[in-house]
């Protein structure tokens, strides 16, 4: 509980910051029927950044039957910022949406789920917000990645 409470708090932080970053202005507004998502990354010291990557999800959230495991197709892409040397991200379009085919019960209810679809693993850099373009009634979720510092040796044969 307390790390989604946690969790929760950077979000609404990351987000009431997201306006004011200076860097945003390179970033063009979202095309119509496109919804434009920023995430700031809490800062990390130049090199520990190296460490960690961030998950970019997008999906949806869907009533589902709360017994199968959905999906929702589609790509993201990364495309540059002219003139800026930043990379924003785009997702064109989302769907179909595919589901495992395990019976429900009977007169189980309905449930409200967040359905992932297309994901990317991309480097984290605190420095420059996270811009991506989704289509609208599409959400954009995320998770940070942490390496270990101790590495394996790997066994030749």
């Amino acid at each position: 509980m307390r790390l989604t409470l946690c969790g929760l708090m950077l979000a609404l932080a990351s987000t009431a910051s997201a306006a004011d970053h200076k860097y945003l202005k390179a970033f063009p507004p979202p095309a119509p029927g496109m919804t434009r998502y920023v995430i700031l990354l809490p800062e990390k010291a130049r090199g520990v950044d190296n460490n960690f990557r961030v998950e970019l999800v997008v999906g949806r959230t869907l009533l589902t039957d709360g017994v199968n495991r959905m999906r929702i197709g589609g790509t993201i892409d990364a495309k540059p910022v002219k003139g800026w040397g930043f990379t924003m991200y785009e997702v064109k379009k989302l769907g179909p949406t595919a589901s495992t085919l395990i019976g429900a019960p009977p007169g189980k209810p309905k449930v409200k789920r967040f359905v992932g679809g297309p994901t990317k693993m991309i480097r984290y850099n605190s420095r420059i917000p996270l811009v991506i373009y989704v289509p609208k009634g599409a959400e954009v979720q995320y998770r940070i990645w942490q390496a270990t510092p101790k590495t394996q040796p790997a066994k030749q044969g």
